[in-house]
C-alpha cells in the first residue's frame, strides 16, 4: 500500500512549525528560532563560530572593564548550543511552547551583541567587514542551492534587483508562497520553509553594522540606550504604529531583538555584574511576568507562541537573557558533568552559520527519505501505518541530524575559508586542540 506525500502534516498551520516571513496581510513571521532567525537564527546563530564574549570585570562609574578572560566560554558555547537544537525543534515539531521555554533568537543575539562588544576594540570598519566576510560567503552556499531549485522548479523573480538580497542580505529575499505540486518531492510551500529563516541574517546584518553607533551611545547613556528597543518594541509591536511592508518586518524584529543585543554589550562591558543580583533578576522575573500577561491578551494563531507577539517576545527575552547573564559562570571548560558533551558543543559552535542556514532545509528532504518506508511489504497493516503516521515526526527528528552532518561535511568548510582559517571537515575540537586559530593576526574573533 503507497502513501501519498507527507509534507505538511505537522501540528501547526504551516509545516513543521517553520514561522512565515512576514509580509503585507500574511502571517507574521518569527525567528527560526530565525527566527532563523535564526538564524536563526538563526540563527545564529550567525554569531556563533568564534570565541565567546568573555566576562568583564567590574569597574568603577566611567571606567571601561577589561575583559577576564582570554579563551572562550564554555558557558555562552553551551547557550548557543542549546539554542540550536531549540531552533531545530521548533521548526519541525512547532510547539509553540519552546518559545517560552528557552528564547532562542533572544539568547543568541544576546551573545552575538557581546562577541561584537568585544571586537569593537579595534578599529570599527575592520570589525564590521570581517563580520560579514564571515556571513556572507555561507549565506551565497545556501543560496545558489535555493535559487538553483527555485529556478528548476520553474520560478521567476518579478524582479531581478530582488535578487540582491541573497547576496547581501540588506531585506527580504523574493520567493514564491508556493511551487510545485502535491505530488512532488517537497511540500509546496518549501521555498517558505527554507529562505524564511534568511530574516534572522538580516536582522544580524543591521545590528552589526549599527553597533559602533549602539556601543559608543551606551557607553555615554548606557540605560537608555539597552531599554529604548523595548520602548520601540512597544510603539511598533503593538499596532499603536503602524510601518507597512518589509520595512516595518525590519524594523519590528531590530526593536524586538535590539535589548538582547545591547544586553550583550552591558555583559561585555561588565554592567550586569555591577548590579545587586537579587535586584537584576527582581526586575528581570517582573518583565517576564508583564510579557505573560501580554501575550495571555493577545494570543495569535498558534496559541503562546511568543513569536507571533512581539511586546511579549521582547520582554519575556529581555528577562530571561538577564538571568542567564547574571548568573554567567565563565567556564574555561564545561563542568566534569558536561564534558561528554564538549565535542558536540565545540562542532555546533563552529559551524553555527551552516546549522542555522540548512536546518530547515534538510528537515524538509526527511520527508522523502521517509515516505518510501509505507511502501515496504512488511509495514503494510494497519497497526504498521498507524505506527508510522504517530511517529513520523519523531523520525524525522532522528534523520535531520545525519543530513546536518553530511551537511556540514560538504559545506561547513566555506565557514572556515570565510574567516581566513585552514579549512577542517569536523573541528569538533579533537586532535591538535581546540584554541588554535588562523588567521592573519592570529586574534580570536567572533562569528
Amino acid at each position: 500500500m503507497s502513501r501519498t506525500h507527507r509534507s505538511g502534516t505537522g501540528p501547526t498551520s504551516s509545516s513543521y512549525g517553520i514561522p512565515q516571513q512576514r509580509v503585507t496581510g500574511a502571517t507574521a513571521d518569527t525567528a527560526p528560532d530565525m527566527t532563523a532567525g535564526a538564524t536563526a537564527g538563526a540563527g545564529t546563530g550567525a554569531d556563533a563560530t568564534a570565541g565567546a564574549g568573555a566576562k568583564s570585570a567590574s569597574a568603577s562609574s566611567g571606567a571601561r572593564p577589561a575583559a577576564a578572560a582570554r579563551g572562550r566560554d564554555r558557558y555562552l558555547d553551551l547557550l548557543r548550543s542549546i539554542a540550536l537544537v531549540r531552533v531545530i525543534a521548533y521548526h519541525l515539531f512547532g510547539w509553540a511552547w519552546l518559545t517560552v521555554l528557552f528564547p532562542s533568537m533572544g539568547v543568541m543575539f544576546a551573545l552575538a551583541g557581546s562577541l561584537m562588544a568585544r571586537s569593537l576594540k579595534r578599529p570599527a570598519p575592520g570589525v564590521v567587514r570581517d563580520r560579514l566576510r564571515r556571513l556572507l560567503p555561507p549565506m551565497w552556499a545556501f543560496g545558489a542551492v535555493a535559487l538553483g531549485m527555485l529556478f528548476a522548479a520553474g520560478w521567476r523573480p518579478d524582479s531581478v534587483l530582488g535578487l540582491i538580497h541573497y547576496v547581501v542580505p540588506i531585506g527580504a529575499p523574493p520567493f514564491p508562497w508556493t511551487i510545485g505540486s502535491e505530488s512532488g518531492l517537497l511540500d509546496k510551500t518549501w521555498a517558505v520553509q527554507a529562505v524564511g529563516p534568511l530574516w534572522y541574517l538580516r536582522a544580524y546584518l543591521w545590528f552589526v553594522v549599527a553597533s559602533p553607533l549602539l556601543l559608543w551611545a551606551f557607553r555615554r547613556a548606557p540605560w537608555p540606550t539597552l531599554l529604548a528597543p523595548l520602548g520601540l518594541t512597544a510603539v511598533v509591536g503593538t499596532g499603536l504604529v503602524t510601518i507597512p511592508g518589509e520595512t516595518g518586518n525590519a524594523v519590528t524584529d531590530f526593536a524586538v531583538y535590539g535589548g538582547c543585543w545591547v544586553l550583550g554589550f552591558a555583559h561585555h562591558e561588565g554592567l550586569l555584574r555591577r548590579i545587586p543580583r537579587y535586584v537584576a533578576v527582581s526586575c528581570a522575573a517582573f518583565l517576564m511576568a508583564f510579557g505573560l500577561w501580554w501575550a495571555s491578551g493577545h494570543l495569535g494563531p498558534d496559541g503562546w507562541d511568543l513569536n507571533d507577539i512581539p511586546l511579549a517576545q521582547a520582554t519575556w527575552s529581555f528577562g530571561f537573557v538577564v538571568i542567564l547573564l547574571q548568573y554567567s559562570p565563565s567556564w574555561p571548560e564545561l563542568p566534569r558533568r558536561l564534558a561528554k558533551w564538549d565535542r558536540l558543543v565545540t562542532l555546533s559552535n563552529n559551524r553555527a552559520v551552516t546549522i542555522y542556514l540548512w536546518h530547515n532545509l534538510l528537515i524538509m528532504a526527511t520527508v522523502p527519505l521517509l515516505d518510501p518506508l509505507y511502501s515496504l511489504p512488511f509495514l503494510q497493516s494497519d497497526g504498521a501505518v498507524s505506527f508510522l503516521d504517530s511517529t513520523y515526526m519523531f523520525w524525522m527528528f532522528c534523520l535531520v541530524w545525519p543530513l546536518l552532518a553530511l551537511t556540514i561535511l560538504a559545506t561547513g568548510w566555506i565557514e572556515d575559508f570565510a574567516a581566513r582559517r585552514r579549512p577542517r571537515l569536523w573541528p569538533d575540537g579533537g586532535g591538535k586542540g581546540r584554541g588554535r586559530r588562523g588567521g592573519k593576526r592570529g586574534a580570536r574573533r567572533g562569528r
